[in-house]
């Protein structure tokens, strides 16, 4: 199609689309609170100044601070620390948010400039085992001696997670050996984007909270989200913590000028611009795989058109799919490069290296929104939405800048226009007269709207998914049990014997219960020697119970992660990732290598770039690959097993199960990967239905991981009859077994 023939499209779609405007959104500033330093010509918004003096109150434990994207949550999160000795545990849902927000802050100390100069260290996982190695620690001391090297420790909640279940120990150690001296180190823990966590992270956040309020000095909780969660609330408030919930949405601290002259007002009046006035197009789309990558190839001409109209424009495309955004960078590398436009990626995967040469980029595609409307400044964007607070999220991310300062000349941005790639069904929700709503009226093409309005339509519009609810009341109480045994071990037993053990015991049994019925914990112990017993009859060994330690974990146990060496990688010390099977057999375009090849290129590339490369990570590896490429379509698979289904399926419950393969014919290397994968013992729930009806019937949220399995009967069946979860997954499935059953059942 040649360029003139891609602008016909472009105004064809546009006349098709439906848009509306949204309007500026300002924040209330409030005067500096008494005792307070801010840098020259600062101000605090409402919610900074409420959050600052809500963790200064003695009366309260938890706080929720619920402001707008954009609005400067983190500043709240770090304020008092930046006034006083305040330690701070920060603790982020990803590296890369923990490793934008170790910058954000670094860049707070230097304005601010704090008189007791407060150190900050960022530790993941693979920090963690470099700094270990690098000063020749256990990983143990590495933890605990790093923390004691920060005033702002920043981290993710997997260490946070292990921590506390002694995953860091030598045998010899204590069980409260390290979370007890780190616990009593920090005055605040934060937890960060919490919307983003399902139920088992959750209820691991809420036990932890629980053991480090009965066995340490009382601490602040603060979590940051601009979406509130009340089930946690509800049951932080059952087992005692005072809670106080900062809303300035509520509070009505958040203005929607109609006007500039409007806008100027409530500048004068002290009020913070957060978000630009944003043109907002709703493209509607089929439901079906690479819908959003089709339109968005079909439509390159309207991308050209916005960096061309408006010299120093900067776009950037957030999509749900990482293997869409591999194929889009070098198809959009291409279309642009003749008009000298830099096009770069930001994933998950992306390496250091290749997120800072985004910054430079004209167009930036990823399914990350790090960077995106922060470092990263943009006035376009075309965004996928997995639910209703991704959406929002992603949105937040546009109009947070006036412009940006380019080789010391400042480029400023004319408008913002966000495009939302949609399904058809949701389109119908916002805009149709049927679909009306009295509370909520639908959306009409042209008109203008505050973004508070949107915000609620999208979420009573979006397509209600599943918040495994039922996961508390059986699976949160297994962390329970092992934190309260933990506490009655020889060596810290008398320490807590003054009741800390058995007030724990008793919260945990309250938090987790249901109007049904109470947890007894002693019931789970019991229930968990049970599968300890089937796991041994099955695997002849007396170790390991993997379901207990799949619901002891925080994210889940991974047991399909395959070690990849990523060719397409341009920074050598980056191509050395982690990827889960189905999406390597779905996506990828591999070469096996042995286990010994890849450790002899990590090793090599490691001393020659002089960059330490972690191992750890690849311990547990399935297998070995190299990655060639992204394929241009998905390939058909399916897991299999060698024999009869029906039995496990009947029994509709979590099970270890042994000789799972892969079905996947016109793949060469299959065979070598199944060798590894039949020896495998994956903690799995079965379903006796197809995968489309157990996705529609469990309202599963689109990233959930199930998959179609056959058996011997049905291998030649063109849709197995049968789908299976393994890992957390399995064990969130299993509380909706009264769906599939059409019956409501107790599931504890």
């Amino acid at each position: 199609m040649d360029f003139n023939n891609q602008l016909r499209t472009l105004f064809k779609c546009m006349s098709e689309s439906y848009s509306i405007t949204l309007k500026p959104v300002y924040s209330q500033t409030v005067p500096t609170p008494e005792g307070v330093k801010l840098p020259k010509n600062w101000s605090l918004s409402w919610h900074q100044a409420a959050t600052l003096e809500a963790l200064r109150d003695p009366n309260i434990d938890v706080v929720f601070n619920t402001a707008m994207t954009g609005d400067g949550k983190s500043l709240a999160a770090y304020l008092d620390i930046l006034q006083r000795y305040s330690p701070v545990l920060g603790l982020y849902p990803t590296n890369e948010l923990a490793r934008d927000q170790e910058k954000q802050i670094k860049e707070y100390i230097e304005k601010f400039q704090p008189e007791h100069e407060p150190r900050v260290n960022r530790l993941s996982g693979q920090e963690l085992e470099i700094y270990a190695e690098e000063e020749n620690l256990k990983k143990g001391a590495a933890l605990e001696t790093r923390a004691g090297q920060s005033e702002i420790l920043i981290t993710n909640l997997d260490i946070f997670h292990y921590l506390h279940r002694g995953a860091y120990l030598l045998y010899k150690d204590s069980p409260d050996k390290l979370w007890n001296r780190i616990d009593k180190r920090f005055n605040v823990i934060l937890v960060d984007e919490f919307h983003v966590f399902q139920a088992p992270q959750i209820a691991s956040i809420i036990n932890t909270m629980l053991l480090i309020h009965h066995t340490n000095r009382p601490k602040k909780f603060l979590f940051l989200s601009a979406t509130p969660n009340q089930q946690l609330i509800e049951r932080l408030k059952l087992a005692g913590f005072r809670c106080h919930e900062i809303n300035p949405k509520e509070q009505k601290k958040y203005q929607f000028p109609d006007t500039i002259a409007e806008c100027q007002q409530l500048e004068t009046q002290g009020w913070r611009k957060v978000t630009r006035e944003v043109s907002l197009q709703f493209v509607s789309l089929e439901p079906i795989s690479k819908a959003s990558e089709t339109w968005l190839k079909d439509n390159a001409a309207l991308i050209l058109n916005h960096l061309q109209k408006h010299r120093g424009s900067k776009g950037a495309i957030i999509l749900n799919s990482i293997a869409a955004v591999k194929r889009l960078t070098t198809f959009f590398t291409t279309f642009l490069q003749p008009h000298d436009f830099i096009v770069r990626e930001n994933t998950g995967l992306s390496g250091k290296k290749t997120k800072e040469q985004s910054l430079d980029a004209d167009l930036v595609l990823g399914t990350s929104t790090i960077d995106v409307g922060v470092d990263f400044k943009i006035n376009f964007l075309f965004f996928e939405s997995a639910d209703a607070g991704n959406f929002i999220q992603r949105l937040g991310r546009l109009g947070r800048h006036d412009g940006y300062e380019r080789n010391g000349q400042q480029i400023n941005f004319i408008d913002f226009t966000a495009y939302a790639l949609i399904p058809d069904f949701l389109l119908k929700k916002l805009f149709d007269e049927d679909e009306k709503n009295k509370e909520l009226p639908c959306l009409e093409s042209g008109k203008v709207y505050e973004r508070l309005f949107l915000e609620n339509k999208i979420r009573d519009s979006y397509r209600k998914i599943n918040d495994f609810t039922g996961y508390y009341f059986k699976w949160g109480v297994v962390q329970s049990m092992r934190l309260v045994r933990q506490l009655g071990h020889p060596k810290i037993k008398q320490q807590y014997a003054a009741g800390s053990q058995e007030a724990l015991k008793n919260d945990c049994e309250l938090v987790f219960s249901t109007n049904q019925k109470k947890v007894n914990l002693k019931a789970v112990f019991l229930l968990s020697k049970k599968w300890e017993e089937e796991w041994h009859a099955i695997a002849k060994t007396d170790k390991g119970n993997p379901i207990a330690d799949e619901a002891a974990s925080f994210r889940g146990t991974s047991p399909l992660l395959c070690g990849i060496y990523d060719t397409t990688e341009q920074n050598e010390a980056d191509k050395f990732k982690t990827y889960d099977l189905p999406g390597i057999l779905s996506n990828l375009e591999i070469k096996p290598m042995t286990a010994k090849e890849f450790e002899r290129r990590r090793q090599e590339i490691a001393e020659r770039t002089d960059t330490p490369i972690p191992k750890g990570r690849f311990k547990h590896c399935l297998g070995f690959m190299e990655l060639l490429g992204y394929r241009e379509e998905r390939l058909d698979w399916k897991f299999t097993y060698p024999g009869n289904l029906k039995p496990f399926a009947d029994t509709w419950d979590v099970q270890v199960l042994l000789g799972i393969q892969v079905w996947q014919p016109e793949n060469y290397w299959i065979s070598e990967i199944n060798k590894q994968l039949k020896k495998q013992a994956l903690v799995s729930y079965l379903l006796p239905f197809p995968l489309e009806t157990v996705r529609h019937k469990g309202q599963l949220p689109m990233h959930f991981q199930i998959y179609p399995i056959s058996d011997q009967y049905s291998v030649l069946d063109n849709t197995p009859p049968y789908s299976i979860a393994f890992g957390q997954s399995a064990l969130l499935l299993d509380t909706q077994a009264h769906r599939f059953q059409g019956k409501e059942i107790w599931i504890v």
